[in-house]
């Protein structure tokens, strides 16, 4: 393990913690770093590898916000153009610039609003609002105004288009994240060296409690199988498709937490059909846009949702996968990608709008325990967008109000 990240278990008991956090995802790094960042002790505990799940099978993309003024949802918006600038500043060698395109048809595919005129509005206001998206972003990392673009220009760009009805497109930029998993352990160096504590492999198993107040945690080391005692004022739950598990682990079921959802992409033995990503819809009434985004001399396509089963460990099942493909060949005749080509499905379990829905959660959810009955000082914390993940951090600490409480 990393020098920075030292798994130094007995000196990691020796100490008492402001917050522990419980998982070493996106959100789990992101809370630990920024806890750390104002003043705070901070242990972070992952039952496997940190970035091994979720983060790991992404998209990868760090999303502007450019679809939430479809909703004139400004404040997501504004929220989401702040993070993206934060990623890019922070993590220049690890996030960098993409390219979107979407082709724009008549009549228009993947919903109504995807017209010219439309994003012509859109993409005025998002430049207005984001006129300082690049603040502080070194400048081959800046990203330019958005653009709608002719048929011609469109096909240029994108060989591959479909040109049945093609009136042109919208070009805009929002980010990659290279290597997901190099982004969580960067996170976490960066969290260790200002003063947290990073442990992974070790698996929470009971919640101390006095006074109605959490304490601590009793922990299991799963290399050696030795139980651990760790003080602590405060325990964050960030784990993930976990979330709602440790949750009634530690204190009671929370049923509104997290509702699964499958939710899956397909890594294709294809090379990239444009310089950045591109988002394809068939013509097909109500048809999902899919996005195809270049990764590593190969396609990354998703994402598809399905009803996750009764079990953890089972992912898509083929029908889905072939289902998957389908919808990009009626999307892109002439594509012909076949089973064959995919390479890797990546996979995991993401918190559903509601039970056995298969439209994704919008908005994140942090549960106070203490104002629910629990005990005071644990919170659970279920995210829905790799690119917030930083935000939502910042709610967590005042939600706990431990930054308060450090002050006084």
């Amino acid at each position: 393990m990393d020098t920075v990240i030292d798994r130094d278990l007995r000196t990691a008991a020796s100490q008492t913690y402001d917050l522990v956090v419980v998982g070493g995802g996106i959100y789990g790094a992101t809370l630990a770093l920024e806890a750390a960042q104002h003043g705070l002790s901070a242990l972070v505990l992952e039952r496997g590898d940190f970035g091994g799940e979720t983060t790991a099978n992404s998209l990868r993309i760090v999303h502007g916000g450019l679809r939430y003024l479809q909703t004139l949802d400004l404040a997501r918006h504004r929220e989401s153009v702040g993070e993206r600038r934060w990623f890019l500043r922070e993590f220049p060698d690890l996030i960098v610039p993409l390219p979107c395109l979407m082709p724009l048809y008549d009549p228009p595919r993947g919903g109504r609003l995807r017209r010219p005129e439309v994003f012509r509005a859109a993409l005025a206001m998002d430049s207005f609002l984001s006129s300082d998206r690049n603040k502080g972003v070194p400048a081959d990392r800046a990203l330019p105004p958005g653009r709608l673009l002719g048929p011609e220009e469109t096909a240029e760009l994108f060989p591959a288009v479909d040109r049945d009805g093609l009136r042109g497109g919208v070009l805009w930029h929002d980010a990659l994240v290279l290597d997901p998993r190099r982004l969580i352990v960067e996170i976490l160096r960066r969290a260790c060296r200002a003063g947290a504590r990073a442990l992974h492999h070790v698996e929470v198993a009971e919640l101390r409690v006095e006074g109605g107040r959490v304490r601590g945690l009793r922990v299991v080391d799963r290399e050696s199988g030795q139980n651990l005692e760790l003080r602590a004022d405060a325990v964050a739950s960030c784990a993930g498709p976990w979330v709602r598990r440790v949750a009634r682990d530690l204190d009671r079921d929370v049923p509104g937490l997290f509702h699964p959802l499958l939710a899956f992409n397909l890594l294709l033995d294809r090379e990239p059909l444009a310089r950045g990503a591109v988002a394809v819809a068939s013509s097909e009434p109500g048809a999902q846009t899919w996005f195809l985004v270049p990764w590593q001399g190969k396609i990354l396509a998703g994402t598809a949702y399905a009803p996750a089963g009764a079990s953890e460990d089972t992912g898509p099942e083929e029908e889905l996968v072939d289902g998957f493909l389908r919808d990009l060949n009626a999307a892109l005749p002439g594509l012909d990608l076949r089973r064959q080509q995919v390479l890797q499905v990546l996979w995991g379990r993401i918190p559903a709008a509601a039970e056995g829905s298969t439209t994704p959660a919008s908005r994140p959810v942090i549960h106070d325990h203490g104002r629910h009955g629990g005990p005071r000082g644990l919170v659970s914390v279920s995210g829905v967008k790799l690119t917030t993940a930083r935000a939502v951090a910042e709610r967590v600490l005042r939600t706990l109000d431990l930054r308060v409480r450090r002050a006084a």
